[in-house]
């Protein structure tokens, strides 16, 4: 299915920057034109009078520094040539365009100061369309993982006793006294290969976690399930105190709480991704180092509230 996006409109200016004036002889210095933004650097164009076929162009930065440029381009039905060269951030505001012809061995020369005015419009245009690739970024990354939806179930022979679950799909805890914040039910479907997406409702819950782990763990919580479980045996997140932690120690800085956490396990890469499904933006990404069969595990908190495995809408590609 075709995915349109729209980028954001960033004005485009194609101004006279530079006035060329006659020298001895008839001729013109070149004529420097501002051509556009174009990636991360504002790209000008310097054209000229070719009055002789041996001529070359030398572009130099504010600093007097040479500037990498296209290759001198000549018309075939009129007496000019071209270059263009792509201004980038720290070589200054202006810049200078050198036409040499060698057989005279004469030269003209054109400068351009940019105003700090057209930096600043430049810098915030470039910051908004970098910011729109961003978002579309994270959001085609997030249509794709959930186009990989899965059914989850919750299973009632797999869980801590402490916790309570109904209806195979959502969990909370049975009491809020001395409930370890680790106590986990496990999902009854696993997986050892593909790609699989599922997404939990953790609503206003002050604290959860997320996450698969190996057979060998799922085993050992079947067998003991008094115990809680040892994230350091898991691939997860968790929220606590409005903060997000990963396995491993490692936190993020987010700057909002979620409401509904994707989960995309990616066993063709080895990668346990984490979304915030409300804003279809990448939480985090974890490389898996596991053999043999993975499920998936919640860990409800003991705030008493609950955390649901919600079915994912048909519609894989949601709106942008």
């Amino acid at each position: 299915m075709g995915l349109w996006v729209q980028l954001p409109a960033v004005t485009f200016v194609s101004a006279l920057v530079s006035t060329p004036h006659p020298t001895a002889g008839g001729r013109h210095d070149p004529l420097l034109v501002l051509d556009g933004y174009e990636n991360d650097g504002i790209r000008l164009k310097c054209f000229s009078e070719r009055l002789l076929s041996e001529v070359q162009v030398l572009w130099t930065d504010g600093r007097g520094d040479n500037i990498t440029a296209t290759p001198l381009t000549t018309g075939t039905t009129t007496a000019t040539a071209s270059s263009s060269v792509l201004l980038k951030p720290g070589a200054g505001n202006s810049a200078s365009c050198k036409i040499i012809d060698k057989l005279l061995r004469t030269s003209t020369e054109s400068s351009v100061v940019i105003a700090a005015e057209e930096q600043k419009t430049f810098e915030n245009a470039n910051q908004k369309m970098l910011a729109e690739i961003e978002r579309i970024r994270q959001q085609l990354e997030f249509c794709r993982a959930r186009s990989n939806a899965v059914n989850i179930t919750l299973d009632e022979n797999c869980k801590h006793p402490s916790l309570m679950v109904k209806e195979k799909n959502r969990v909370r805890s049975s009491s809020q006294a001395e409930i370890p914040p680790e106590a986990v039910v496990l999902a009854t479907e696993g997986f050892s290969g593909k790609k699989h997406y599922w997404e939990v409702e953790v609503g206003n819950k002050s604290e959860w976690g997320l996450g698969v782990l190996g057979e060998e763990m799922r085993n050992t919580l079947r067998t003991v399930t008094v115990d809680p479980l040892s994230k350091e045996n898991t691939f997860s997140l968790w929220f606590s105190k409005g903060e997000y932690s990963f396995t491993g120690g490692t936190d993020i800085k987010y700057h909002k709480v979620c409401s509904v956490v994707g989960v995309f396990l990616d066993l063709e890469l080895n990668q346990l991704s984490f979304f915030d499904a409300e804003e279809k933006y990448l939480l985090k990404r974890l490389s898996l180092e596991r053999s043999g069969t993975l499920y998936p595990f919640f860990s409800p908190g003991a705030d008493g509230k609950w955390l649901g495995v919600r079915p994912v809408m048909e519609k894989a590609f949601p709106s942008l």
